[in-house]
């Protein structure tokens, strides 16, 4: 199977410096097998199964707009701040 890919080109010239052009198709489906998850991966496979839950997903939701509402974020209590000094 052929890929089409862009690259910036600093990125394409060292590559084709560095890899000889009858080697670079191997080279870069070795870079890819080590960089992508095997689907069989049981922690891959149960990231997936929670990215898919969507009970979960709405109690993370419900985590996240309460850590941002509780008040800590990017506010002071400047009469506490004073009484400190």
């Amino acid at each position: 199977m052929q890929l089409l890919l862009h690259i910036p080109e600093p990125l394409a010239v060292r590559f084709k410096q560095t890899v000889p052009a009858r080697q670079r198709s191997e080279f870069v489906a070795k870079l890819l097998e080590q960089a992508l998850p095997v689907e069989e991966d049981p922690l891959y496979l149960a990231a997936l199964d929670v990215e898919q839950d969507l009970a979960l997903g709405e109690e993370m939701r419900e985590w996240r707009e309460g850590l941002i509402a509780d008040g800590l974020r990017g506010t002071v209590d400047t009469e506490k701040t004073d009484a400190a000094r």
